[in-house]
């Protein structure tokens, strides 16, 4: 019901009719009974019933009688604001408390700029003047609206009228200006007001902690006179945002009084902070000091739980919010399904969000993410399709889980059918496709997220521009990567990291080393990637001395320990240069356990040096280390192929066969037209494989007419020649480019990626197209980038 148009014009009518006479006698008892009347007022008929008494009396022209009205109005639940505020406009004289009475209900019921504009409306009238009470009611509306120009107009008018020595207004003036962002002013009221109170100091203290000026905010914390529970509180959630969880400690530790709000503010201090175990060991604390818990508390000691892996407290808390009765609230259920999907247990967060009562996005975005945390793909997608209402979180989760879970193509796809729906993918989301342009080759669509994050104007930040370079490199655009890694404002150790990295494995070794000498010029300490990143440049470059000495200088230079990584990089580089017993003699004194990969390096550098001794040796490690490694068996078999030992080679094989060890077949990807294309080694399903066979076999002619001849070495197997030809013919890299030949225009470059190491013969085959043709190609094996142009490679046939 809104009888505020009958009943206004009713008012109307009855002021007009009504004369009050030049001297109004008061009665004091009918005023009395007035007031006892409104306040037994419960409903809008008593109201209205009290207000037509007043009217009819005369009373509307008095203005005490009038504020009494107007006040218990501005007060009211059942009265609406609009109307109060029209009662205030009815009103002969309206003194300083009706005003005050309007404008205070205006704020209080989310309607700053309509206090804003009574107070203005207040300030046209000659009487009554503002008093101490008003300015402080539309400063704090100003605040509320972030309007610090009309905030400044008020100001103006507490220095005309007097004011600016009264605390109460200094007080609203510092907060008001702090929430518009503007310290400085807020700081000269501060240091300039003769008296300041624990709310001028609780004022400035939230305006610099707001601002998230540290260093300001400790100070004023330091000199305040009186620390009560609200600045403390205040500062241990500044101290959580600086990651100064130990000095938030010792701030909470001496604390005289501790609300809920400061138990809430550390733990949640120790979970921002990924100090997890000591936020359920402050919890406990909680407990056993009998402070009740609310829902925040539980929140972040469940986001903790989950952390940990701790299903057994995570159970407990849960127990906690049931006995307690909030288990409903739905912040809370939210974090109860990503606990429990946390901690892998899908059935309890599925009963969760389907006994669910009031459930949001969040709740079935908690759930996708659960799925996909648990590594079940099919159900997350079906959970996703099942979705009645999707956000970009959503379809933004669903991309990064199929990236995280290396479904490439899957990745990709869905993003495609993401922007035909027109959401704005998320930080995370361009990352995960990014990561899949990289893995997939898919440069195109890399090009397109990199013009969709320059388009919209999105910061390239550590994360973003180190995936980006990733990216690039890993396509073999050398330049395009350099360009986003000079564009990082503020570099962190990863964006170096990456472009060391891919600069390395692009076959520019020198110019990976050029750039860890200007990172260290920088004063930027190197980490463990970094140095993976250095040797391996060194690895490629053949450089043992150099090798030699950064993997020396990890641990006495920089205090980093070696890791595997490390030691199997100097073992490959070692075993290149054939310093296969100082190689092996390495391995042996590793202090960690060699895995497959080091072993694997070792084994690698037998078969290219054909040091079958000791590759009889390593295998029989590596086999023992990892028996159905496909690797060893495969390199053992080769290495007595490679010396004419056929009956060893086929033993070999026969007992791969028998312990169902299957050799990884070799696969190759390029991408044209925007579509990844995908190869496997001997497969002739491709659609246009018959275009496929004619330019291979027209690339073996021209081969033959410049006197090339297949490089047949890396087949080991006891056929003839013309049968290890054929086996050439098929390897995957030589069937990708040449699909590439007839599918990707001049001068693109034609991008291939393969699974394994190139063979020697495709090797051959690569330069040789690239000077035939004349086009440019990048293949990248599972160690290195070959880029091919004009009969050369950029690895000097050193891989």
């Amino acid at each position: 019901m809104r009888p505020c148009r009958r009943l206004s014009s009713a008012l109307n009518t009855a002021s007009a009719s009504f004369r009050a006479p030049e001297s109004v006698n008061r009665p004091s008892i009918n005023l009395a009974i007035l007031e006892d009347n409104l306040k037994k007022c419960r409903n809008q008929t008593q109201f209205f019933q009290i207000q037509a008494k007043m009217v009819a009396a005369g009373y509307l022209n008095d203005a005490y009688a009038a504020s009494r009205l107007v006040g218990f109005a501005a007060s009211s639940c059942f009265v609406e604001l609009d109307y109060t505020s029209h009662l205030l406009g009815l009103i002969g004289s309206p003194n300083e408390f009706s005003w005050n009475a309007v404008m205070r209900a205006c704020v209080r019921r989310g309607r700053p700029g309509k206090a804003v504009s009574l107070y203005m409306a207040m300030m046209k009238r000659a009487d009554p003047l503002p008093d101490c009470f008003t300015h402080p009611i539309v400063l704090q509306a100003c605040a509320l609206r972030g309007d610090e120009d009309q905030g400044k107009e008020v100001h103006a008018h507490v220095e005309k009228l007097g004011f600016s020595s009264d605390v109460y207004a200094v007080n609203t003036l510092i907060n008001m200006y702090s929430v518009c962002g503007n310290m400085v002013s807020a700081r000269q009221l501060f240091d300039g007001s003769p008296v300041v109170d624990s709310v001028s100091w609780n004022s400035i203290l939230a305006g610099y902690i707001r601002g998230g000026d540290s260093e300001e905010a400790l100070a004023i914390f330091s000199r305040m006179p009186e620390r009560n529970t609200i600045a403390s509180n205040s500062m241990i959630a500044l101290l959580a945002r600086e990651r100064r969880p130990r000095d938030a400690r010792n701030l909470f530790e001496k604390m005289p009084v501790r609300d809920v709000v400061s138990w809430s503010a550390i733990i949640s201090c120790f979970d921002q902070n990924e100090m997890h175990g000591e936020a359920l060991e402050m919890f406990a604390l909680m407990n056993s000091d009998g402070v009740p818990v609310d829902e925040v508390v539980l929140v972040s000691v469940l986001s903790a739980s989950a952390s940990l892996v701790a299903a057994k407290e995570g159970e407990l808390v849960h127990g906690l919010a049931t006995k307690t009765g909030i288990d409903s609230y739905l912040n809370l259920n939210n974090a109860l399904i990503n606990m429990y999907s946390s901690c892998f247990n899908i059935p309890a967060a599925r009963r969760l969000f389907d006994s669910g009562l009031h459930l949001d996005q969040i709740s079935a975005n908690s759930m996708l993410s659960g799925y996909l945390k648990c590594r079940l793909i099919d159900d997350a997608r079906e959970f996703f399709d099942s979705m009645p209402q999707k956000d970009a979180v959503s379809w933004s989760t669903m991309v990064s889980g199929y990236a995280q879970n290396n479904l490439f193509s899957e990745t990709l796809a869905l993003f495609q059918v993401m922007q035909l729906r027109e959401f704005s993918p998320d930080e995370a989301a361009l990352v995960s496709v990014l990561s899949a342009c990289a893995h997939l080759v898919a440069l195109k669509q890399g090009k397109w997220v990199h013009t969709y994050i320059r388009r919209h104007g999105l910061v390239i930040n550590p994360i973003l521009g180190t995936t980006l370079i990733d990216m690039y490199m890993k396509c073999g655009c050398v330049e395009e990567a350099v360009e986003v890694f000079n564009g990082i404002k503020e570099k962190g150790i990863s964006s170096w990291n990456a472009v060391i990295i891919g600069l390395a494995t692009n076959g520019m070794a020198t110019e990976a080393l050029e750039k860890f000498s200007e990172m260290k010029k920088l004063g930027l300490a190197p980490n463990e990637v970094t140095f993976v990143g250095v040797l391996a440049a060194c690895r490629y470059l053949g450089s043992v001395a150099e090798g030699r000495r950064f993997f020396d200088s990890m641990l006495e230079e920089h205090k980093i320990e070696p890791n595997l990584r490390h030691y199997g990089c100097l073992v490959d580089l070692l075993g290149r240069a054939g310093l296969l017993r100082e190689a092996e003699e390495l391995i042996e004194r590793m202090p960690m356990a060699p895995d497959v990969a080091t072993w694997g390096a070792l084994l690698g550098a037998c078969k290219k040096h054909g040091n079958l001794e000791m590759g009889e040796r390593v295998s029989r490690r590596l086999i023992e280390l990892e028996p159905c490694h496909d690797g060893a068996h495969v390199l053992l078999s080769n290495l007595y192929a490679s010396s004419g030992r056929w009956e060893e080679a086929v033993e070999v094989r026969a007992r791969m066969r028998e312990k169902k060890v299957t050799k990884i077949p070799g696969c190759s990807l390029v991408e044209a037209g925007g579509t990844v294309h995908e190869f496997f080694a001997g497969d002739g399903s491709h659609p246009q494989m018959r275009d496929i066979e004619r330019v291979l076999n027209e690339v073996a002619r021209r081969m033959r007419l410049e006197g090339l001849q297949p490089d047949t070495s890396g087949v080991h197997l006891d056929i003839d020649s013309e049968e290890k030809e054929t086996s050439l013919h098929r390897h995957s890299e030589k069937l990708a480019m040449a699909f590439g030949l007839i599918s990707i225009p001049t001068p693109t470059p034609i991008r291939v990626v393969k699974n394994l190491r190139i063979c020697g013969d495709c090797h051959l085959a690569a330069k040789a197209i690239s000077r035939i043709f004349q086009r440019e190609i990048v293949v990248r094996d599972r160690h290195l980038h070959h880029h091919f142009k004009g009969g050369e490679c950029s690895c000097g046939d050193y891989w």
